[in-house]
């Protein structure tokens, strides 16, 4: 925010916004020394009043696409608010079908990406920060013994200070091992849950210099302050009896624990023929999984949902 100071005879500016801020002194005992003013107060009608602190919280910035990015932290920030941040969602897997080998299959469903949610860290005002936002986990169309495709990648942040602030993995993908055209079953099974690692100590009480309570901060997706846990496994592959049986595919796993709309739907029941679209399992969103592929045909199943990190800046 700017302020006036009478330099003189005139009124000038004083800037104390921006990377490169104008200082602003004061009087102790008989000089004047290069002492940090956080707050300053004028008393009018009996009763103190603000006119000036020295840094205004900022507005959230958020990243939600896949990919490498940077932001520098304000020169007079030294905390930063992650509202939320998680690894990507990995993808769900096909669907089985079987000729003859007792029963069909409804594809696995992906994980969730670790996460964190209403966390305060510490930061160096002005560093460069580095914001890694992890790819989502891709679709999988395995049979068999196919595996899965690749997981959601990690979501990442660090400071060229700091060093590395936090790591949240990615959720794994949906697994077809085993089995065969005319059995056995194949075992379906949902991807790993993602991890979250916090490298710097977590900040757990305090009051911004515009007056923000930290511990207030709940409008997170966990509506709590302070949570940081890994993610969820996404859900094993649904077994049909009898050959031909028609069925839904599992549902990725939801992030943040059980964000609503996050996971990925299994796909829908086939109807004896080719694959149709609705059989394709559902997308996951904000590092939600991917959902399992409907039978009977099999379906592929669905891509997990991308990171995201949403933050704002604060000094305490």
């Amino acid at each position: 925010m700017a302020m006036y100071v009478k330099d003189g005879g005139d009124w000038r500016i004083l800037d104390t916004s921006g990377d490169n801020p104008d200082q602003l002194y004061c009087r102790d005992s008989t000089s004047f020394t290069n002492k940090t003013v956080l707050n300053g107060y004028v008393k009018t009608g009996g009763a103190w009043k603000e006119f000036y602190n020295i840094f205004e919280t900022t507005s959230f910035e958020t990243f939600s696409t896949a990919g490498n990015f940077t932001d520098r932290v304000p020169a007079l920030a030294n905390r930063i608010h992650i509202q939320k941040a998680v690894g990507a969602g990995g993808g769900g897997n096909k669907g089985q079908d079987y000729d003859k080998a007792g029963g069909e299959q409804g594809g696995p469903g992906g994980g969730s990406g670790g996460f964190v949610s209403d966390i305060v860290l510490a930061v160096t005002g002005g560093e460069l920060l580095s914001l890694v936002v992890g790819s989502a986990g891709t679709a999988g169309t395995n049979s068999y013994t196919g595996g899965g495709p690749g997981p959601g990648q990690s979501t990442t942040l660090s400071g060229a200070t700091t060093g590395p602030i936090f790591t949240l993995t990615g959720g794994g993908s949906g697994q077809v091992t085993g089995g065969g055209v005319q059995g056995p079953l194949s075992t379906l099974t949902g991807g790993d849950a993602g991890t979250a690692t916090v490298n710097v100590s977590r900040i757990t009480s305090g009051t911004t210099v515009d007056g923000l309570n930290i511990t207030t901060f709940t409008d997170g997706p966990r509506n709590a302050f302070n949570q940081a846990a890994n993610g969820s496994a996404g859900n094993n592959g649904i077994t049909y009896g009898g050959d031909n049986a028609n069925g839904v595919g599992a549902a990725g796993a939801a992030s943040f624990v059980d964000l609503a709309g996050t996971a990925g739907s299994g796909g829908a029941a086939g109807n004896g023929g080719s694959p149709e679209p609705g059989q394709t399992g559902g997308v996951g969103s904000q590092g939600g999984g991917g959902g399992g592929g409907g039978t009977e045909q099999g379906g592929p199943g669905g891509a997990g949902g991308s990171g995201i990190i949403v933050f704002r800046y604060l000094r305490i």
